[in-house]
């Protein structure tokens, strides 16, 4: 294609030969239309190492070729019967929003960023990422409510029971994927819908802006309330009575008016603390969902996916070491893969376990990949010399109830993202105000019982010997 191969002639004057012959030449034009360029890239990690370290020249070249509205989108070889996975490149199209009047007060100070005073008419960025989609969340028992309920959603946004969804779960389980592939399928479909992607801490900054500023608030609450699908991640960040009140009147609205809501958190909505009630109540309205940690099949089937979308081929007894050495979470997971892929392409090795040990030693600890629930459990009976089922019996000898509730208390400061209700559920099917009242119970009984406080001490040792 005669466009990219004024493009290489370019880049050839620019950049170091060697990383011409890397990162260049591997590149084929697949097709050039209405100013936008597509090229086939090895894998997903060619594109980002492409994206991060060469963008710039990039996007001058392909200025000086093709013109000022230039765009380049990527698309990752296909392996096998895999069809190809596209991406726009950083300064490519995403999903846009039609404009929408807002009635601004005084001509002067942004109430936030997306608001300019004066102007009657505006463009709301959706700022979602058009690779977190549906197509590329790899489902499994941990996550599969939340992306049944997503898609139920899609196809009808603001007409499901499902309103709001609240998604929460510990850190690395793909809350932000999920919530930005509902975005992404929504626009796809009702591409005349506004919808606005926002993280709890960036509505409290907005909101502080808007009041600092004489009637902007007034603005503040224009602007959101002419949102028709509004995601509000890590919503516990949304903290102070007066961003909470602006977000009550704003919710209300649109709840009223039909309009989608979708929050996520790293916890339950009856575990967030410094909220008002009349808000959380509101949050228990729809449906919440709890992204649990992958189970094996799942962090499997995620690692094979990923190698689909990088182009590599990577054998069982890598990618199984992998799937039962991290456990956490899809992101160490993930970046596990990546690290693994980045040193074996750039040191020129091959993948292998002794290779995989290397990386995931630099990548988590120890303790933090063995600690599960299980482990504790484990640990508590031994202990206290009972077996699991008498530790999660219905029980109320006072050794078992304090074992039980050792067990609880371990798991919810050992390990992280464990929310109570999945605490709950592993330790005896109980509901997350047990596990709540356990954990108090024995905080309490550690500043009270120096026999007690021992049992708690010598447990926390075992379970991690390197932690003072």
């Amino acid at each position: 294609m005669e466009v990219w191969g004024n493009c290489l002639r370019i880049i050839e004057q620019i950049i170091e030969p060697q990383k011409f012959q890397t990162w260049f030449k591997p590149i084929r034009p697949v097709r050039f239309e209405r100013s936008t360029l597509t090229i086939e890239v090895p894998s997903d990690f060619f594109r980002e190492y492409l994206e991060g370290a060469f963008l710039d020249v990039l996007k001058k070249t392909l200025k000086r070729v093709i013109g000022a509205d230039a765009r380049l989108y990527y698309q990752v070889k296909p392996v096998k019967v895999e069809k190809p996975m596209v991406f726009p490149a950083a300064n490519g199209l995403t999903p846009v929003n039609k404009t929408v009047p807002i009635n601004t007060y005084q001509p002067s100070g942004n109430p936030n960023p997306f608001v300019y005073p004066g102007i009657q008419r505006v463009q709301i960025n959706p700022r979602l990422n058009p690779a977190y989609c549906f197509e590329n969340i790899v489902e499994g028992e941990c996550n599969k409510m939340g992306v049944t309920a997503g898609e139920s959603i899609s196809m009808s946004p603001g007409k499901t029971p499902f309103n709001p969804l609240f998604i929460f779960g510990g850190p690395g389980l793909g809350k932000t994927h999920l919530c930005q592939a509902i975005g992404i399928s929504i626009k796809e479909k009702f591409p005349e819908l506004v919808v606005l992607y926002v993280t709890g801490n960036e509505f409290k900054t907005q909101y502080m802006d808007a009041v600092a500023v004489r009637n902007k608030l007034t603005d503040f609450l224009a602007y959101y309330m002419k949102i028709d699908v509004l995601i509000v991640d890590d919503i516990q960040d949304l903290m102070g009575q007066g961003s909470q009140n602006a977000f009550f009147n704003i919710f209300n609205h649109l709840h009223q008016n039909g309009k989608q809501l979708v929050f996520t958190s790293d916890r339950a909505p009856v575990d967030l603390q410094n909220f008002e009630e009349r808000l959380l109540s509101r949050f228990k309205w729809g449906l919440s969902v709890e992204l649990l940690k992958p189970d094996y099949p799942t962090r499997l089937a995620m690692l094979r996916s990923r190698c689909r979308r990088e182009g590599v081929e990577i054998g069982d007894d890598v990618l199984e070491y992998l799937a039962n050495r991290i456990r956490s979470n899809f992101r160490e997971l993930q970046g596990a893969l990546i690290s693994l892929i980045a040193h074996a392409t750039l040191l020129h090795r091959g993948i292998t376990v002794e290779l995989a040990e290397s990386i995931t030693d630099n990548i988590i600890g120890e303790e933090q990949s063995d600690i599960t629930i299980e482990k504790v459990q484990k640990v508590v009976c031994e202990y206290f010399g009972i077996n699991r089922e008498t530790l999660i019996s219905k029980s109320r000898k006072r050794q078992i109830v304090q074992a039980r509730q050792i067990a609880m208390y371990m798991s919810r400061n050992m390990i992280d993202g464990c929310s109570l209700s999945t605490i709950g559920a592993e330790i005896g099917g109980k509901d997350h105000a047990t596990v709540l009242h356990a954990c108090n119970t024995v905080t309490d009984l550690m500043s009270t019982d120096k026999t007690f406080r021992q049992y708690v001490s010598d447990i926390g040792r075992i379970l991690a010997p390197n932690e003072r």
